[in-house]
């Protein structure tokens, strides 16, 4: 006959999380993990005798830390420590471990290690790295994020998503921009790929120059439309309009651009208010990822450029037409996904 129910022990949202958090520890004393695993499934109503047989523990020993949370919360685990080894470590040393690193270092440095605090607290690496992995402390690793300034977030995600999502009818979308130069590097001495070895090359190269690919992706079908230039002006986004103008000669144009200030020059300004079948919609500041086509860029630089060897700017150019050639032969739309309410800034 399976044991009867216990009545649910009562824990706070607070207790809970600081004995979820013994559980996992690997620097407390082992008998403050066991009282916290029993405390947390006494909160589930598991049966004492439940408990006692899965901790292997007895019964009167689980009746006795139940009773003893009741009276006390989580400073009842912690009065009486019973019979077994000392800690080594007690609470403060933890705080001190965990507390320490939020600070900078005092020898001018950006971080602590693990070592460097182990070196002055006088222990051993291993433990301060066991502390910070319980506390999910990584002072070694830092993320960037960028701040949503453009006050027209909203409005720009919700045009430019929902040219991707629903586009107009009759209309074709266009997502435009330019890749940054690319540099033709040529290797000195590369050694090609043999079993067992993977492709090898030196750290040095020759330059040749560099060239900016421009390219308009179809949201549609997925073809894109390219040229490389020389320089990344005003002058070259005009070029570049009027081959889309060309490539596309009756259809009304929804182009996503970002906020380059190439693409806002008098002369692109002017050229447009005399073609009023081209329309720019321009992605939010700091947030050019939107734009499709960068998903294509990157897909250049992996196949193409990374790896290639160009012994001129000519040669780089044809690699680029090449594989721009092929792409179109084969391509596929990008799939969208997300829609504009995933993007609100609430």
């Amino acid at each position: 006959m399976p044991a009867p129910a216990a009545p649910a022990l009562a824990v706070t949202p607070q207790q809970r999380q600081v004995l979820e958090t013994w559980t996992r520890s690997r620097v407390l004393p082992h008998r403050l993990v066991q009282r916290a695993q029993l405390v947390l499934l006494a909160s589930e109503g598991v049966a004492n005798e439940t408990i006692a047989r899965r901790l292997g523990v007895s019964r009167a020993k689980v009746a006795c830390w139940r009773r003893r949370f009741e009276e006390a919360g989580v400073n009842g685990l912690e009065a009486a420590r019973g019979r077994g080894r000392r800690a080594t470590y007690g609470r403060a040393f933890v705080e001190e471990v965990v507390s320490t690193p939020l600070r900078p270092p005092p020898d001018g440095t950006t971080h602590w290690s693990s070592r460097t605090l182990a070196a002055q607290l006088g222990v051993s690496h291993a433990t301060v790295h066991r502390i910070w992995h319980d506390m999910g402390l990584q002072p070694h690793l830092t993320r960037t994020f960028t701040y949503r300034r453009d006050p027209l977030l909203a409005e720009k995600v919700s045009e430019v998503v929902g040219r991707y999502m629903n586009p107009p009818e009759n209309a074709i979308v266009l997502s435009v921009d330019e890749k940054s130069p690319i540099q033709a590097l040529d290797r000195t001495q590369p050694l090609p790929m043999k079993p067992p070895q993977v492709e090898r090359r030196p750290h040095d190269s020759k330059r040749y120059g560099t060239t900016t690919p421009f390219a308009a992706l179809d949201v549609a079908t997925g073809a894109v439309t390219g040229a490389c230039y020389e320089q990344h002006r005003g002058a070259e986004v005009l070029a570049f309009l009027k081959l889309l103008v060309r490539t596309y000669p009756r259809q009304h144009l929804h182009l996503i651009v970002d906020n380059a200030s190439s693409h806002q020059t008098p002369e692109v300004q002017e050229w447009l208010r005399k073609h009023r079948r081209l329309h720019l919609h321009f992605t939010p500041t700091s947030s050019s990822w939107l734009n499709q086509v960068e998903t294509w860029f990157s897909i250049l630089s992996r196949r193409v450029i990374r790896r290639g060897v160009f012994t001129s700017v000519k040669a780089l150019i044809e690699a680029i037409e090449r594989f721009l050639s092929s792409w179109n032969e084969r391509c596929q739309p990008f799939v969208w996904v997300k829609s504009p309410s995933r993007f609100s800034p609430n």
